[in-house]
């Protein structure tokens, strides 16, 4: 007897894409104009040899891929993890796109990505892989073309590696081919912990947006990287209670609240936070399904799916990662009353202060602390004021009138500039 075929699961683009269309649909968007966007423009793949410390010579795969650049050059991270493949690198970018729109900045969106597993390398392994990565894909990037910055696994030390090596091809420092650099070589005060500290900040307008306050509300995080623990911080310097945390390996609870800095010296010292002693040890999946007021998938995509979304007992999610909640998780969270603050709003703010660096660099300018904070912010809150209201007025969840602020200012640009020749 035949049997049909098992069902594909969901890609990253498949999300992207269902989301894009939902957007377009609702907004009356020609079909040309539909079918463009729903379109890389560029995809470069490069395979790539590094020599490694045993003296061996091993093959890597990586991409950057430019989604849309009708607003302005192309701005996205490079994430370095064993999943990265066309298809995720394609959605990340198309993703970039609607985030720097809806935040109203002047870029295009683009993601890049090698598939490796970075914590298996060690520090000169990595930094000839980023090197040799940086020379192969330099016919893209540049500060007027293509601005890349950190994602996961990349730091600001990888940053510093791209920049150099840019700047020897060209035989002068370009500090304006990346951000997220080390503030010695160009970068900005506030960039690392800035998706973080939007993140919170987003959620404080959502609390208010619902009549609640985040004064003592309990806050879960999945995801103890550069976003959740920084995310962490805010949320706490805020007044709310981290109930929850977790990274790869596996999570803490504490229903009465974690002590951060003992979780961070934990994690510092171990390299995980699997064994510290004062919570209830849980899974990424319990984490997910945990009695809190907030809700912050901070990891990887697809972690709320059709699968847990049933089980999320938050008042509120929002995505600190790029696309952790699928489409059908969408439609039950909504129908069960969970307000989903979506990616490209809720941690846009990175590539806010990525474009505050950028813009610094270009000038030789650099800002203090607190007026990096202070326009973040007021960026920020500005944005989720534009979503919540056409959210209101359209009588649509937060992801659709986000993807429509979006998706109009890039459709308008588009329109403007017309085709060539």
């Amino acid at each position: 007897m035949l049997t049909a075929p098992a069902q594909r699961p969901l890609s990253a683009y498949d999300v992207a894409l269902a989301q894009f269309d939902a957007a377009a649909a609702r907004l009356g968007l020609e079909d040309d104009l539909r079918q463009h966007l729903r379109q890389t423009k560029r995809e470069l793949t490069v395979h790539f040899p590094v020599r490694m410390d045993d003296g061996s010579v091993r093959m890597f795969v990586g991409y950057r891929i430019q989604h849309n650049l009708a607003r302005g050059p192309a701005k996205g991270g490079i994430r370095y993890h064993p999943a990265v493949d066309l298809d995720e690198v394609r959605a990340l970018a198309m993703w970039m796109t609607w985030k720097c729109a809806v935040v109203n900045i002047p870029y295009g969106g683009a993601k890049g990505g090698v598939a490796v597993d970075p914590k298996r390398l060690s520090l000169g392994e990595l930094e000839r892989l980023t090197r040799r990565y940086a020379s192969e894909i330099a016919l893209l990037i540049g500060p007027e073309s293509d601005i890349p910055a950190p994602d996961v696994g990349t730091n600001d030390q990888v940053m510093a590696w791209i920049m150099d090596t840019i700047s020897m091809h060209k035989g002068y420092s370009v500090p304006g081919v990346v951000t997220g650099k080390p503030v010695a070589v160009g970068g900005t005060l506030g960039r690392r912990e800035a998706t973080g500290r939007g993140v919170a900040i987003i959620a404080r307008e959502a609390m208010r947006f619902k009549g609640l306050s985040l004064q003592g509300a309990t806050v879960a995080i999945q995801g103890a990287g550069n976003v959740g623990l920084h995310a962490a911080q805010c949320f706490t310097q805020m007044g709310a209670r981290l109930v929850a945390i977790s990274d790869s390996v596996g999570g803490l609870y504490n229903p009465h609240g974690l002590d951060l800095p003992s979780v961070q010296a934990w994690k510092q010292t171990h390299g995980q936070l699997q064994g510290f002693p004062h919570a209830e040890a849980i899974t990424n999946d319990d984490l997910l399904a945990l009695p809190c007021d907030i809700l912050v998938p901070a990891a990887m995509e697809n972690q709320i799916t059709g699968r847990n979304a049933d089980r999320v007992k938050a008042r509120l999610v929002v995505e600190g990662a790029n696309g952790p909640t699928t489409p059908e998780a969408d439609a039950i969270l909504r129908e069960r009353g969970v307000l989903v603050v979506p990616d490209i709003l809720a941690n846009a703010g990175g590539v806010v202060v990525s474009y505050f660096e950028w813009v610094q660099d270009l000038q030789f300018y650099f800002w203090d602390l607190e007026e990096v904070n202070r326009n973040l912010e007021r960026i920020l809150v500005r944005a989720f004021g534009e979503v919540a209201s056409l959210a209101e007025r359209e009588k649509s969840d937060m992801r659709l009138a986000a993807y429509m602020v979006a998706i109009r200012r890039v459709a308008d640009a588009m329109r403007l500039r017309g085709l060539f020749p």
